[in-house]
């Protein structure tokens, strides 16, 4: 995974509640074996008409939203299914930060584990950023090392994080790789069991 370490970005908006799994990646996509490729399909059922064309009506086929790392999303984003195929299609579609008043707890972890940062907003404050992000284009910087957002116009607000998963973002690491730090006295402990037992 790529270090996360400051993001100024385009924002996009779906200002949903209760987005789950199965609307962020259908389950008839969920055939694939790799992490890759699920962007195409992310809100398949949403993006696109029956006849494959895209709907003009959902919100992120708007051009203004072309191209944005951030997502502003409703309240209990990702209930649902546990499926990691969710965070997968997001990160796959192009989003680096997710902003909500709250998300669902298993889907909060998999974003942290496969490299996206998942931010709870206050309602007040997730407001403001509706009105900014809806009127026109928008950008923001998301600083992770000072836990922060902010923008041109002076909004500024912090967010908090595990710290656990914060210096796995900020390293770029995912648990295998975490694990592999501690190789070498992995290794030596193995050695020691094997030693024991003969």
């Amino acid at each position: 995974m790529q270090p996360f370490k400051t993001l100024t970005s385009k924002v996009a908006v779906l200002n949903r509640t209760n987005v789950d799994t199965d609307q962020i990646i259908p389950k008839q996509f969920l055939k694939r074996i790799e992490r890759t490729g699920y962007g195409k399909y992310a809100f398949f059922d949403w993006r696109y008409l029956e006849n494959g064309e895209e709907n003009k009506e959902f919100e992120l086929n708007n051009p203004r939203y072309k191209g944005a790392n951030i997502l502003l999303a409703g309240a209990n984003f990702g209930c649902g299914s546990s499926r990691e195929h969710a965070p997968w299609a997001l990160a796959d579609y192009g989003f680096k930060v997710i902003m909500a008043p709250s998300f669902a707890d298993i889907f909060y972890q998999n974003c942290l584990k496969n490299g996206l940062l998942p931010i709870r907003v206050d309602e007040e404050t997730m407001a403001i950023l509706l009105k900014k992000a809806s009127q026109s284009p928008y950008q923001c910087t998301v600083n992770l090392e000072k836990q922060q957002v902010s923008d041109e116009d002076g909004l500024r607000f912090s967010f908090n994080i595990d710290q656990h998963w914060k210096d796995m973002l900020l390293n770029g690491r995912d648990e295998i790789s975490f694990t592999l730090l501690y190789e070498e006295k992995i290794s030596n402990y193995e050695k020691m069991r094997k030693a024991q037992r003969s």
